[in-house]
């Protein structure tokens, strides 16, 4: 059985990791489709160089655009390609440009359509990721639910057919690589930087909210750089632009460390490294909970309200008060679920593949 995977950003990287290991060791053959959405090399080559995910089979290079600009060439290649390989199934994965493109494509041709992270919700329709979801949700032929939420979510909208609950698969390779670094000898970044591990702030910002709005990132970074802790601020190229446009990075202190992206393992590292993360992203905010770290959410809403419910998770937005207290919070929390399953979320999607 032929499955084509579709992916473009460092998320959806991670993400594959664990299907497409399971997917090899089950006999599937894999075909991969790397959009270029994030074209960095450090956001995506390196990531597919440390997980050892097999080579790409069609790389787009699509890069930046609009929205529509960067949807429609993705939209166009994409169905090029699942005509010429005629794959059994097409797995897309999270919420991104080159999920949403990849499910148009698929969705009026002959392999099924199957959504890896279906039924997570911001409830935010102001919020680009909010709709990919949705509109790829309402066209998927199987969906791939990550919590006993994401299933709720998805039966209100009247979406109960063809769903199955799996676990989170960010769960399992978060596992491994916590586990792999672990045993390894190198110390990575944080072997590079002046800092030691529970002694520290991780950071990240990157989303068009907190980015556009210069004010509203002046905030952030002010209240971040006051902390007595250091910061580390692995900072996307367009952020790190946008930093030197405003000139904040003049601002900043010496404990303040603004650093190119780094890779997956290293990410790992840091995020289970600090005392505290501060982030905008969904992802980080999954793997803060599932490092036992938490997290301050610089977000008014978001997809894991499993996370926040349950006290390891701090939704402040861009509140420059609220962010200080989140950061000055007393390290104690209630005992950790696991919302996301146990591990083993990529042997329920092959499982269902086989199933249908």
């Amino acid at each position: 059985m032929k499955v084509l995977n579709v992916i473009g950003t460092r998320p959806q990287y991670i993400k594959l990791f664990p299907v497409c290991r399971e997917l090899a060791g089950n006999g599937y053959e894999n075909v991969i489709v790397d959009t270029g959405q994030h074209y960095d090399e450090t956001l995506s080559q390196v990531f597919l160089e440390e997980l050892d995910i097999p080579g790409v089979d069609y790389d787009l290079d699509v890069r930046s655009g609009s929205h529509g600009e960067q949807t429609g060439r993705m939209l166009a290649e994409i169905e090029d390609i699942v005509e010429a390989e005629s794959p059994e199934a097409v797995i897309v994965y999270g919420d991104t440009n080159s999920t949403l493109a990849a499910a148009i494509a698929t969705a009026k041709l002959p392999p099924r359509l199957t959504h890896v992270e279906s039924g997570t919700r911001s409830f935010n329709r102001s919020m680009p990721e909010e709709l990919n979801r949705v509109m790829t949700d309402h066209i998927s032929d199987v969906l791939y639910a990550p919590t006993e939420r994401a299933v709720e979510n998805l039966a209100n909208e009247g979406i109960t057919d063809g769903v199955v609950l799996t676990g989170d698969v960010m769960y399992d390779a978060i596992q491994w690589a916590r586990e792999y670094v672990a045993e390894s000898d190198d110390a990575g970044v944080l072997g590079d930087l002046p800092i030691e591990p529970g002694a520290f702030v991780l950071a990240t910002v990157h989303r068009p909210r907190n980015t556009d709005d210069g004010e509203r990132l002046r905030r952030i970074l002010t209240v971040l750089d006051e902390h007595p802790l250091p910061v580390v601020f692995p900072a996307h190229p367009r952020v790190r632009k946008r930093i030197t446009e405003l000139g904040l990075d003049a601002e900043l202190g010496a404990d303040f460390h603004l650093i190119e992206p780094v890779g997956y393992l290293d990410f790992v590292r840091l995020l289970d490294g600090a005392q505290r993360v501060a982030t905008d992203s969904g992802g980080a905010q999954k793997e803060a909970f599932m490092l036992e770290t938490p997290c301050v959410t610089l977000r008014e809403e978001t997809e894991w309200d499993e996370t926040v419910e349950c006290g390891w998770n701090r939704l402040v937005g861009a509140d420059p008060h609220l962010i200080r207290e989140a950061l000055s919070e007393n390290d104690e929390r209630p005992p950790r679920p696991d919302p996301f399953g146990d591990g083993r979320a990529a042997k329920r999607i092959v499982a269902a593949l086989d199933d249908d």
